[in-house]
């Protein structure tokens, strides 16, 4: 940790200290009107006896707040609420105790003339308005903030903000479902959260996950056969966005507008993005926002933050582990405390500058906080290839043998599918459900699956430092006409001498991605693979900042199949995976080639000196 982190930190300490560590608050419930008439469930928690008028902090959510309360403030929020602010919670369109109609990341409005036409963006706007004018003792200003979905509610009222509105902090929100966040990566279906979550959202105004007849979802998935069956024995057409699954397959023009690349031209407010490096939902959203918006930042507001976290883990505990991986110190306390706070503070109390990094990101494996001027760094490091070579090896060396014996091969069946972490697998959504950390997850039991092609470096003997984009070229060939690429980038723990015996030789997950093989030249216009001709792949593993540590080794793995996380590719090329037959999933041979010709590699982004 750098002296001015380190002083951040002992900073905010102090304050906490010296303020309360409760705030009362007295709680008024309302119906707040649309520009169409329509009226959201909304919540408003004023401070008792505030001093001065205070700004507004809102969270719109399709997820109830039927739980917010002053005591559910002080336990969440309450690193924000010692600096003084009226809390305002609501149910979005079409949820719980609010009228309309709910629609799964409605698109913004086609026609923003109509002064009917509504998205959530004029609910935002709306919203603030109506509290301007009907909550006394504020002082004009709000902000906005929430997590993943309601993180995605937050950039959307970012698009057309009302003045009043002065900073927002959307965290882990989704930005495009096609290409990287909940539904598809790459065009490869995420079945069990899609499935699970559609189901979860659209059965009701309520949020009722769905009622699996088995423990072991795996088993489910595998049972339940062609995706085509969801809809004829199970759903029968009734919620909307498995027909959007299952009808529109490619990335076409519903997908695109859906995605908020379109709209980020701009940039409206300031605006703090959250991410986390192992975010099992919603990695891809926050980065991409903060890059679209980059070119269009004239004004430095808008900044980068990513810690070593799961999906909301930076707004809850200390933040020193994820999983059985330690960070050493209390990231996501330092975040609330010497990041967020401090962010809001300044915009909605005319507190001092924060002079955030542009790019504050969290090194884990030498685990401190590392301050950038951009993201990914412009300098201080520099791409270097590591090859895959015979014999199970990763290399910087180039390989050198020519010839079509130089491969390494695997067999993909997807009846037997590889999981995408140990059975039994339960339900997604659940207390005991261990999705919020499968990322962390020791690799080793399918590295020795025959379905699993790996290489790995030679134990280090310095440390190797990464820091920005990560990506994968295969050139690779199929008995099939379509196939996954499943890429992990792994770090290889010490066989022996860890404090803690079950890391002994951990395989634990630094960047991971999958690509659909059919979407190699057109996300929108699938093309079949030719049978056994040497083809390229790229795939983006996005970007990381760590270290592997000396005595550490670096490893690949390669594999074509991630259930039931990831739907199964038939291997078999057909227009529609969703309308997939039973005889259309047949084993393929995978060939992954390592020739001076064909020369598959991983390109990492490493650290050429010290950044401070």
């Amino acid at each position: 940790m750098t002296l001015r982190l380190r002083a951040l930190l002992l900073g905010a300490a102090t304050m906490a200290a010296s303020l309360p560590a409760q705030v009362s608050f007295s709680m008024r419930e309302e119906m707040i009107p649309m520009r169409d008439g329509v009226r959201l469930y909304t919540r408003i928690f004023t401070p008792v006896a505030p001093s001065a008028p205070l700004p507004f902090m809102i969270t719109r959510t399709p997820y109830g707040i039927g739980g917010s309360s002053a005591a559910a403030i002080n336990a969440g929020m309450g690193f924000l609420a010692k600096d003084g602010y009226i809390f305002v919670y609501q149910d979005a369109r079409g949820k719980f105790k609010s009228e309309g109609e709910f629609v799964m990341l409605r698109q913004p409005r086609a026609n923003p003339s109509d002064p009917k036409a509504i998205d959530e963006s004029t609910d935002a706007y709306d919203t603030v308005a109506w509290l301007l004018a009907n909550v006394p003792n504020n002082n004009g200003r709000a902000g906005m903030t929430g997590v993943s979905y309601p993180g995605w509610l937050t950039a959307m009222a970012m698009l057309e903000p009302h003045p009043a509105l002065k900073a927002v902090s959307p965290q882990a929100s989704p930005s495009d479902m096609w290409l990287g966040d909940d539904f598809h990566h790459n065009g490869a279906f995420r079945l069990s959260y899609g499935f699970e979550y559609a189901v979860m959202m659209e059965s009701g105004k309520e949020a009722t996950p769905f009622k699996f007849d088995t423990y072991d979802t795996y088993d489910w998935y595998l049972r339940l056969g062609s995706l085509a069956n969801v809809n004829q024995k199970l759903l029968k057409g009734k919620i909307p966005t498995w027909n959007d699954f299952s009808q529109r397959p490619d990335y076409d023009a519903f997908w695109q507008r859906q995605g908020m690349k379109p709209w980020l031209k701009r940039v409206t407010v300031p605006n703090l993005n959250v991410a986390g490096w192992w975010d099992q939902e919603d990695f891809y959203g926050p980065i991409t926002i903060y890059r679209e918006l980059e070119p269009h930042d004239r004004g430095n507001q808008n900044w980068l933050v990513v810690g070593p976290w799961n999906h909301g883990g930076w707004m809850r505990g200390e933040g020193k582990s994820l999983g059985p991986i330690q960070f050493d110190l209390p990231t996501a306390q330092f975040f609330r405390d010497s990041v967020m706070a401090p962010f809001f503070r300044h915009y909605l109390h005319d507190g001092p500058n924060p002079r955030l990094a542009e790019a504050l990101v969290f090194e884990a494996g030498s685990n401190r906080w590392r301050r950038y001027d951009s993201w990914p760094p412009k300098v201080g490091n520099s791409n270097r290839s590591f090859y895959f070579r015979e014999g199970g090896r990763l290399s910087t060396d180039a390989p050198t043998a020519s010839g079509p014996t130089q491969f390494d091969s695997y067999v993909s069946d997807p009846k037997k599918p590889v999981p995408y972490r140990q059975r039994p697998i339960p339900a997604t959504f659940g207390g005991a459900s261990g999705w919020s950390t499968w990322l962390t997850d020791d690799q080793r039991f399918v590295a020795s699956r025959p379905d699993v092609a790996v290489w790995d470096t030679p134990v280090l003997t310095e440390d190797l430092t990464i820091a920005g984009d990560i990506s994968v070229t295969l050139h690779a060939a199929t008995t099939g006409s379509d196939a996954d690429w499943v890429v992990k980038l792994i770090d290889v723990y010490p066989d022996t001498g860890m404090a803690d015996p079950k890391m002994n030789g951990y395989q634990f997950m630094v960047a991971n991605e999958v690509f659909r093989g059919r979407y190699r030249k057109s996300f929108s216009k699938p093309e079949p693979i030719v049978p056994n001709k040497v083809t390229d792949f790229t795939v983006d593993l996005h970007t990381q900042a760590y270290t592997f540590k000396k005595g550490h080794r670096v490893m690949v793995h390669v594999q074509s199949t991630w259930f039931p996380v990831i739907d199964r590719n038939p291997q078999k090329f057909v227009p529609n995976i969703f309308e997939a037959r039973e005889s259309d999933f047949v084993a393929a041979t995978h060939r992954v080639y390592r020739s001076k010709q064909f020369p598959s590699k991983i390109v990492l982004p490493v650290v050429s000196g010290a950044v401070q």
